[in-house]
């Protein structure tokens, strides 16, 4: 089954055109359904391949992982096998029947206007890192952009003279996002005076670290949780920065289809689970401020 999955890999990356974060996904989840069943049925071709299989896989990393997780997995699985029949390595969807567990709905955390602004004073500074640090920052909160977007920018993406930037989103979709005054700011003065100088081999990748290395997933998440704790606020990540920009044009009076273009979201309910935090903090204001709202 190896193979399968290379082929797999390859018309995801060539004739899918999907991330290679993506890809990374899918080919692990492949991979570990296929050590499963490798090694609890005997299966090591895919025409030995059952619906009963899939279910049992199903039913043991349900007992492991959240739901959203269990789903995910379903999904690759469910998208090999299609590519096995598109292929004609086998005769029948076998997971097509298979359903996909409910999603369970977070609300994602709320960072505070206040938050934002004390994370943006302690990481100002003269320094190199600090006017990275800050254009990081500024950027991912004026703009609401994915994590893996804010890092794959290259130079050619930064369109200073017209105020936003070209992203590049999930499934290679294509999608130019305005940027605030501070951002423009912020990235002006890094772009001018820091980057230079950790330009160290010449890469064009915007977002570099103390090594001229464009700068990872895992060090700008390492890098918020430093300073989360300094701050005093524990649950930061860039994801939850990407939620308080959503949420905080939307107690301003964002229009929600708005809202969806500048987050990239392919389907607008995807968005309105922003509509229930606005909720919950107009819920709150009214308890606050309603004189009736209490006895």
């Amino acid at each position: 089954m190896t193979y399968e999955i290379k082929e797999f890999e390859y018309y995801l990356k060539q004739e899918k055109r999907l991330s290679n974060h993506t890809v990374e996904a899918y080919i692990r989840d492949c991979t570990r359904f296929y050590e499963f069943v490798n090694k609890y049925q005997n299966i090591s071709k895919v025409e030995a391949l059952e619906k009963k299989h899939i279910e049992s896989y199903m039913k043991s990393v349900s007992k492991q992982f959240e739901s959203s997780s269990v789903a995910r997995k379903l999904s690759s699985i469910k998208m090999f096998i299609k590519f096995l029949l598109l292929e004609r390595m086998i005769e029948n969807d076998i997971a097509r029947h298979i359903k996909t567990p409910k999603k369970a709905k977070h609300l994602p955390s709320i960072l505070s206007v206040s938050d934002v602004l004390k994370l943006l004073e302690h990481v100002e500074g003269d320094s190199v890192l600090a006017k990275r640090n800050v254009a990081l920052i500024e950027l991912i909160y004026g703009s609401g952009l994915r994590v893996s977007e804010l890092l794959s920018l290259s130079t050619k993406d930064i369109h200073l003279n017209h105020m936003y930037v070209h992203v590049i989103g999930k499934g290679n979709k294509e999608r130019e996002v305005p940027i605030s005054e501070m951002a423009y700011q912020a990235l002006t003065t890094y772009l001018k005076d820091a980057r230079p100088q950790l330009n160290k081999y010449h890469d064009q990748m915007v977002f570099l670290n103390h090594l001229g290395k464009p700068l990872s997933r895992v060090g700008f998440y390492k890098l918020l949780k430093q300073w989360g704790q300094v701050i005093g606020v524990r649950d930061i990540s860039p994801h939850i920065l990407r939620h308080a920009f959503a949420t905080h044009l939307l107690e301003n009076g964002m229009d929600l289809r708005a809202l969806q273009l500048l987050l990239g979201h392919e389907n607008i309910s995807t968005t309105q689970i922003y509509t229930h935090l606005n909720q919950k903090t107009l819920k709150k204001m009214y308890d606050t401020i309603h004189p009736r709202s209490k006895e």
